[in-house]
């Protein structure tokens, strides 16, 4: 199968960057990105989409929020050509906006009723194609030169002609921040599983007792990973939860039963993802972009000089 269209989850307020994600969408955060150029962080999801091979994106956003990310690209192009001209980065950085904007739109959600629910709302959009889900919260970094995280998904996923959810070995104590699963490893595939059961945010107790994986470390589960390659599929399954009237549709229960329909894989992911919701997610997400691209010196020179005058400051406290 051809995945061409991806859709990235971008609904949520941010409740837990307040007062920033009050008056600006946490997706227009500033990050400096690999290729050294800084840029809004939904800017930065949208081109790990673009390079591994997507050639339309839908965002699921707030109501009002669409035309809000539009005019603030817009706006950004036209001051990138207006104030800088004949500067190379700005004309890269122009032409990057120019080519987002033309290959994304924008579906709202009208109510928060859920993550399960932000994805159905881009079904029209996916019109019964397999597509690449992305949370407009997670940055990620691949481990392998010139293979994004996505590109190591999309490539599973096509030779495999199944949906296929990126996975992370996690430790034990963190296991409760994500969805988490289980299954038996495919033969002659490293880091592949068949997936056979998922539960959004165990506890340890019900991790220790259901989703031990053979193979991992002691004390490690599969965690996902925040990307993920689905069959259409999951729409008529989402559309059934949804139409039980929950105020909360989440996605972990369909893919659950998408996984007792269909083939459904877990790769282990060659690579990190940060989530810039917690309160220090935004600065360590920038410290791995930063280490891992065009701007590692600058970086590791800021890290060095930030802890030598931290410890020059409890020196001198003692």
């Amino acid at each position: 199968m051809k995945i061409r269209k991806a859709v990235i989850t971008a609904a949520a307020r941010g409740e837990r960057l307040y007062p920033v994600a009050d008056t600006i969408q946490k997706a227009m955060l500033p990050v400096i990105d690999i290729d050294g150029l800084h840029k809004p962080v939904i800017q930065a999801i949208a081109e790990e989409a673009f390079l591994s091979g997507i050639e339309e994106i839908c965002v699921v956003c707030a109501p009002g929020d669409g035309e809000r990310y539009i005019n603030a690209f817009t706006s950004l192009r036209d001051n990138l050509v207006k104030s800088f001209k004949n500067v190379d980065w700005a004309r890269q950085e122009a032409e990057k906006i120019d080519h987002l904007i033309s290959r994304v739109q924008f579906t709202e959600q009208p109510e928060p009723l859920g993550y399960g629910h932000a994805v159905h709302c881009a079904r029209d959009f996916v019109n019964n194609e397999p597509f690449l889900l992305l949370l407009g919260d997670y940055l990620y970094v691949s481990n392998l030169v010139g293979k994004r995280c996505a590109a190591q998904l999309i490539e599973l996923a096509t030779e495999e002609n199944c949906s296929v959810s990126a996975v992370n070995p996690t430790i034990e104590h963190q296991i409760g921040r994500y969805g988490t699963i289980t299954g038996k490893h495919v033969p002659n595939k490293s880091g592949v599983y068949q997936i056979e059961k998922l539960i959004e945010k165990p506890s340890l107790s019900v991790a220790e007792l259901e989703l031990q994986t053979p193979g991992l470390r002691v004390g490690y589960y599969l965690c996902f990973f925040g990307m993920h390659v689905l069959t259409p599929t999951v729409f008529d399954i989402l559309e059934k939860h949804i139409a039980q009237g929950s105020s909360n549709t989440p996605l972990t229960p369909s893919l659950q039963e998408l996984a007792e329909t269909e083939t459904y894989l877990a790769l282990e992911m060659k690579g990190n993802r940060y989530d810039l919701s917690g309160r220090t997610g935004l600065m360590r997400a920038q410290m791995a972009l930063g280490l891992a691209g065009e701007a590692h010196d600058e970086t590791l020179t800021s890290m060095v000089e930030l802890l030598a005058e931290a410890n020059t400051r409890k020196a001198q406290l003692v």
